[in-house]
């Protein structure tokens, strides 16, 4: 954790240690009396806080509250579903990177019972966007929503100034290559055994340009992170 992170600043200016974030100021970070840290409010202010008091239950802080919520990247990763694990690092590491939000669909090719995993049906995924967030040392966390299949988002689509389909299938450019004129961009990047040649055709009729990050078969989470980062790249965010 590069911060902690709450939804809101616990007004008692006490963290309990039984919480994770708690546990880690203690028992990873080793912080006592006087050292500071880095707090802030998801979507919101951030700034450093001072351990005033270390007991067995709590850490007592005082916060600065320095800058307001720092922008997320115009750039919506569509991720087609893929078994729990692997989605876990990319909503991790999709958040790490700035994206504005992400987006979860079906696909012909993926298992069904992804959408009916523990991870989406308890909650269980909201951590993993903070985890994405603390990670990156701001505030911002990725929006996230959910889809049956692309067909249902035609509507999104249409509101997208760019439209990067991450596909070693149909031919296209290189991503590396990928010329930014502005505006929002959405990168969409298909399950572990592709894109269905149906969902190809609805995407490309949609608007998509394909791109590839070369001829060899990349796992979907490394696809997402690496599609992401090379595109931010050309974007001149990072």
């Amino acid at each position: 954790m590069n911060i902690i992170l709450f939804d809101h600043i616990p007004e008692d200016g006490c963290i309990p240690v039984a919480d994770f974030r708690g546990e880690h100021i203690v028992k990873v970070l080793h912080l006592v009396v006087g050292d500071r840290f880095l707090l802030g409010e998801t979507q919101g202010r951030r700034g450093l806080a001072t351990v005033v008091s270390v007991t067995s239950g709590y850490v007592g802080f005082v916060w600065e509250p320095q800058e307001g919520a720092a922008s997320l990247h115009p750039v919506t990763l569509l991720v087609a579903q893929v078994r729990p694990i692997c989605m876990k690092r990319i909503l991790r590491e999709a958040v790490s990177l700035g994206v504005c939000e992400i987006i979860v669909t079906g696909a012909d090719t993926a298992e069904r019972s992804y959408q009916d995993a523990k991870l989406w049906s308890t909650g269980e995924y909201r951590k993993y966007l903070l985890d994405g967030a603390m990670q990156s040392a701001y505030t911002g966390m990725s929006g996230l929503r959910f889809a049956t299949r692309v067909d249902d988002l035609k509507d999104d689509f249409a509101r997208m100034d760019n439209l990067v389909l991450l596909d070693n299938v149909v031919e296209g450019g290189r991503l590396a290559d990928f010329s930014y004129p502005g505006g929002s961009v959405m990168l969409a990047v298909g399950p572990e055994r592709g894109w269905s040649a149906r969902e190809r055709q609805v995407l490309m009729d949609s608007g998509f340009r394909s791109y590839s990050l070369g001829k060899r078969v990349l796992r979907t989470e490394t696809a997402c992170s690496a599609g992401t980062a090379v595109l931010l790249g050309r974007m001149g965010l990072i």
